[in-house]
């Protein structure tokens, strides 16, 4: 027999399961819109799946933070780290730690960031500007993904040509706005192969 205790939380997880399938649906949904608008279809199509696997939408369910914040944080909060984070950081090559290796000549580092493709910058990029604009809501404004950016960049183990072009296209879309950013992007920065 369930206790009252099991039984209130149930609403609980129907919200958290809702909201949560909502947040990271609207996300998923944004960053496929800007990956459409600079032409990359297929890793449109193709992010951030893996949030939908039991190792990481459960734990979003879980620890869900009502759609300002990062249900990996919340994870983090309780346990110190997250498992979601870990998993997904391994499947999704748009971020940065999945381009993180040992480093073979013992000249330095143990661990050394590698210079990510071009194709990834950009999902990168379009991926902080959509997470930035579901976090905030109406409240968004081109300045805010460079700002989050800015507050962790010192500290973070990216690749220097990797974080450069980053950082210029977060200030670019903080000076000219989203719609002249995106165009430079189609237009100009994916017509070649590299950086």
């Amino acid at each position: 027999m369930n206790t009252i205790e099991e039984i209130i939380k149930i609403p609980k997880y129907i919200y958290n399961c809702t909201g949560h399938f909502k947040t990271i649906t609207q996300h998923k949904l944004l960053v496929m819109k800007y990956c459409f608008r600079v032409g990359l279809y297929y890793q449109g199509l193709m992010h951030d799946l893996s949030k939908y696997c039991p190792e990481e939408f459960i734990t979003g369910v879980k620890y869900y933070q009502g759609g300002n914040r990062s249900s990996n944080n919340g994870e983090r909060d309780v346990i110190g780290y997250s498992k979601a984070w870990l998993h997904h950081q391994g499947r999704n090559k748009h971020h940065y730690e999945y381009w993180i290796d040992y480093n073979s000549r013992n000249d330095g580092d143990v661990m050394v960031p590698i210079k990510m493709p071009l194709k990834y910058v950009v999902e990168m990029f379009l991926d902080r500007i959509a997470a930035s604009r579901i976090y905030n809501k109406g409240s968004y404004t081109d300045d805010m993904p460079l700002k989050y950016y800015a507050y962790s960049a010192n500290r973070i183990p990216m690749h220097k040509e990797t974080k450069a072009l980053l950082y210029g296209l977060l200030r670019m879309l903080e000076v000219y706005g989203e719609d002249k950013t995106l165009n430079f992007i189609k237009r100009r920065l994916l017509k070649y192969d590299t950086y």
